[in-house]
């Protein structure tokens, strides 16, 4: 008999696990507060990236008006609030306009809101954030959407509370013509094999130096190659965890910079940007998908007035591949506020942007981002007469495709963008000799300490 009910009990253990992962098997008993008939929609992001999807692929889009509100339709008025992320400003501002939302005036009320994986979980697992089921969208809807984008959207009950038009696994994205300069060879199989392990990726650093050209342009750069593939989560409960792989990109960054092999700039910076255009002479860049069009391909240009076309900077000189290792950086999600008069809306826009696959397909073919849609990524990467102009007519979904299937974020935490953020910028100092590596640790916890006040070493 005992036997028995333990067997029963198992199941009925399963059953819960699979419900947990799946958000379907239960019942959202949550009572959100969701309505029709707003006149005003209030999306919340930290770049005009989503506002240009919106425009160019959403079919509820009219027009532009003379404020820079984008106008529906059907008559109502999109009004974006955009805050940089940088230093945690997004978050901030965000945490101080839902605190208003249950008081806030019909018109001013948040109705779609953006977030990034570094710290999904403190708006997934908060009352802000609406299961996407209730907003209208169904399993059969999500169904062709990457599992790793749906899985860090998940609350602690299973329940999915966000989704994503893209998935961003990364790559290595090299300069050509560098590469022929220094090899006689450009071809991405060939580059692969000479940087395909980090003793390689030093090997071929040192190639480049005796050719006057750098490996890499900062001491970010090769991070999220690394913080990708830590073994532990960054925080275990209240304690800093500070794995191994962040401590190896933190010798071979000194090495790097030691050496000559990186131009020492820092990522975003003006340098940094010059680096990826004709005037730059760096080789390869780490890049996830949406970097590659929204930031390499436009800093790579000579003349950003003038057609993309080669001749014009650097485009048609860049490649792609694997690099000495997957990762993924970033990706967007679209949540829906708990306290919208826009259900409606907000339910249309996250499906005709995240999950129709023939919208998403015709916005990879046009911007190369790598959208949310499995068969429809299979089919551009097995697509021998697809080729991408910027990246010399490579096909560069195909390497997409053999990266985006291992994404795995078990190790993700809600603190993730500011210990990743502080301890990259308090390790400069020590990489530029102005501190030793104790006192640039020391100097990252001082900073964790004022931004996450609960967290120990």
């Amino acid at each position: 008999m005992k036997k028995v009910l333990s067997i029963a009990a198992l199941s009925l253990a399963c059953i819960g696990a699979v419900a947990a992962l799946t958000g379907c098997s239960k019942t959202d008993t949550t009572k959100y507060d969701l309505s029709d008939g707003g006149n005003v929609i209030n999306i919340r992001c930290w770049n005009n990236e989503f506002q240009g999807i919106f425009r160019e692929n959403y079919k509820g889009f009219d027009h532009t008006d003379a404020d820079g509100n984008d106008i529906l339709k059907n008559g109502k008025k999109v009004v974006w609030s955009i805050v940089p992320n940088e230093n945690l400003g997004y978050q901030n501002a965000l945490d101080a306009q839902l605190k208003k939302q249950k008081t806030a005036a019909a018109d001013e009320k948040i109705d779609l809101f953006l977030i990034e994986a570094d710290y999904a979980l403190k708006y997934i697992n908060s009352e802000y954030a609406v299961n996407v089921n209730n907003l209208g969208l169904s399993d059969a809807d999500l169904s062709d959407q990457y599992e790793y984008t749906k899985q860090i959207v998940r609350d602690k009950n299973g329940f999915m509370k966000g989704t994503s038009w893209q998935a961003a696994p990364g790559l290595f994205a090299y300069r050509a013509d560098i590469a022929r300069d220094v090899w006689e060879n450009d071809d991405p199989d060939f580059v692969q094999g000479k940087i395909s392990d980090w003793t390689k990726f030093k090997a071929a650093a040192a190639e480049m130096k005796a050719k006057n050209h750098y490996m890499l342009s900062g001491y970010d750069d090769a991070y999220r190659a690394f913080s990708n593939n830590t073994s532990n989560k960054l925080v275990n409960g209240t304690k800093i965890n500070i794995d191994a792989k962040l401590w190896e990109w933190v010798e071979q960054t000194k090495e790097f910079t030691d050496k000559g092999y990186s131009h020492g700039t820092t990522l975003w910076s003006n340098d940094w940007t010059h680096d990826q255009g004709p005037d730059g002479n760096v080789f390869g860049f780490f890049y996830s998908t949406w970097g590659i069009n929204f930031t390499l391909k436009g800093n790579a240009l000579a003349d950003s007035s003038q057609p993309e076309e080669k001749g014009n900077g650097l485009f048609g000189e860049y490649r792609v591949c694997k690099g000495p290792a997957s990762y993924y950086w970033g990706g967007t999600w679209l949540v829906g506020c708990n306290g919208t008069d826009n259900k409606a809306e907000v339910r249309d826009i996250m499906y005709e942007l995240t999950c129709n696959k023939d919208v998403m397909k015709a916005y990879s073919l046009k911007s190369l981002d790598y959208t949310n849609t499995k068969t429809g990524m299979k089919e551009v990467g097995n697509d021998t007469n697809y080729g991408a102009a910027f990246l010399g007519g490579q096909n560069h979904f195909k390497l997409f495709n053999e990266s985006a299937e291992k994404i795995n974020l078990a190790n993700v935490t809600q603190y993730d963008q500011g210990i990743n953020e502080k301890f990259q910028e308090s390790m400069k100092d020590y990489f530029a000799g102005k501190a030793t590596k104790e006192e640039a640790t020391n100097t990252f916890y001082g900073k964790i300490k004022e931004i996450y006040p609960a967290l120990t070493k």
